[in-house]
C-alpha cells in the first residue's frame, strides 16, 4: 500500500513514515549499481544517478536502520538511518538467490570494520571480522563497551587507539571516512569549549564581548552571539528586524577574537551584498571587499587580503575553485 508523500498516516511514527518514503522512492529509480567489494551482498557499492551524473558510495552491513552507509547529504543529516540510494540498493539485493536469508543472519566478513551508526544519536562502532585476534578484542575492550561503541571518555583518544590497533599485524581494519570527520567535529568541539569556558565565565555579561561591535547589543542578541561561538555553527532563526545581521557579525567578530580566524566569507542575495557592506563598515574595524564584476576582476578581489568577503550564491558556484 502507497504511503502518502504529504500526510502521515496515524499508526506510524515521524521516522517510520519519512523511511517508508524513501523506501517507496529508492525502489522506482533507476540508478546504476555496481559492486566494488568481494561479497555479493553485504559489500560496498557504488550508484550512479545517470540523470544528475552524481555517483555515491554505498556500504551495506544489514538491513537495520543505521548500520548501513551512503555519502549523499540527506543520509548524513536526515538521523532516519537510510536514504532512497540505499533503500534503492537493499531492493536490488533483495532480488538475488538466497539474500533474504542471508540478511536475516549476520554475516561476519574476514576484516573488522570501525563505522558510525546513524539515528538520533550517532555513535562510532567495532564490528570484529572472523579473524580478529585475541590481541585486537583486548585492545578494543580498553576503547568500546559490550554494545561495542565507543566510549564517550575516549572519544578524544580515538586516533590513539587506531595508532595502537594498526600495529597489530595480520588483520584488516576498515575505518570508514565519516568516522573521522564526526571525530574531528567532536574534538573541535572539545577545543571550543577548552578556550572559550576560561574567557566567557560572565557569560553575556563577560568583557570580552561588551563591545565586541561598535554599538551595543541586547541580551538576547548577546546569547544569540555566545550560542553560535559555542555551536561552532548555527542557524539564528529570530524574527525580521531583531537583528540577525549584527548577531552574525558579532559572532564573527567574538570567534576572531577567541580562535584567531582571519577570514570570514558571506554569502548572501545579489541585492544583499551591498546591505551587508554598510553593516559591516557601520559596526565594525574590519576590512570589506564585495566580490562582483567579470571573472578577471573577481579574481583580483580574491587577492585583497580583507577580512570579509561578499558573494552571492550565483557566483559562488562559478568561482569555488578560484577563491
Amino acid at each position: 500500500m502507497k504511503i502518502s508523500r504529504t500526510h502521515k498516516p496515524e499508526d506510524l511514527s515521524l521516522e517510520e513514515w519519512q523511511r517508508i518514503l524513501r523506501k517507496q522512492y529508492g525502489e522506482q529509480q533507476k540508478y546504476k549499481l555496481e559492486n566494488t567489494g568481494s561479497h555479493p551482498l553485504f559489500s560496498e557499492f557504488k550508484l550512479i544517478n545517470p540523470e544528475s551524473g552524481k555517483i555515491y558510495k554505498i556500504a551495506i552491513r544489514g538491513d537495520v536502520p543505521g548500520d548501513n552507509y551512503c555519502s549523499c547529504p540527506d543520509y548524513s543529516i536526515n538521523n532516519l538511518g537510510t536514504c532512497k540510494h540505499i533503500e534503492f540498493t537493499l531492493s536490488r539485493l533483495m532480488k538475488k538467490k538466497g539474500a533474504k536469508k542471508a540478511f536475516l543472519t549476520a554475516y561476519t566478513p574476514p576484516y573488522s570494520e570501525i563505522y558510525l551508526h546513524y539515528g538520533l544519536k550517532r555513535e562510532v562502532r567495532f564490528k570484529a571480522g572472523k579473524d580478529a585476534s585475541p590481541e585486537v578484542i583486548s585492545l578494543v575492550n580498553k576503547y568500546f563497551d559490550t554494545d561495542r561503541m565507543l566510549k564517550e571518555d575516549h572519544v578524544l583518544s580515538f586516533h590513539q587507539f587506531l595508532n595502537d590497533i594498526s600495529q597489530i599485524n595480520g588483520h584488516e581494519i576498515r575505518c570508514y571516512d565519516d568516522v573521522m570527520a564526526y571525530i574531528a567535529e567532536y574534538q573541535d568541539a572539545e577545543h571550543r569549549r577548552n578556550i572559550i569556558k576560561p574567557q566567557l565565565k560572565g557569560g553575556i555579561n563577560s568583557p570580552i564581548v561588551k563591545n565586541i561591535l561598535k554599538t551595543k547589543l541586547y541580551p538576547y542578541q548577546l546569547e544569540g552571539v555566545l550560542f553560535a561561538a559555542n555551536a561552532g555553527r548555527c542557524l539564528i532563526g529570530d524574527d525580521m528586524g531583531l537583528g540577525k545581521t549584527i548577531q552574525a557579525l558579532a559572532a564573527a567578530e567574538l570567534m576572531a577574537k577567541l580562535f584567531n580566524i582571519q577570514k570570514v566569507l558571506i554569502v548572501s542575495p545579489t541585492s544583499l551584498k551591498h546591505q551587508w557592506k554598510t553593516e559591516i563598515e557601520k559596526f565594525t574595524e574590519r576590512s570589506v571587499q564585495v566580490i562582483e564584476g567579470l571573472n578577471h576582476q573577481r579574481k583580483q578581489y580574491y587577492l585583497i587580503g580583507s577580512f570579509y568577503k561578499l558573494i552571492n550564491y550565483e557566483l559562488i558556484f562559478r568561482d569555488i575553485d578560484t577563491g
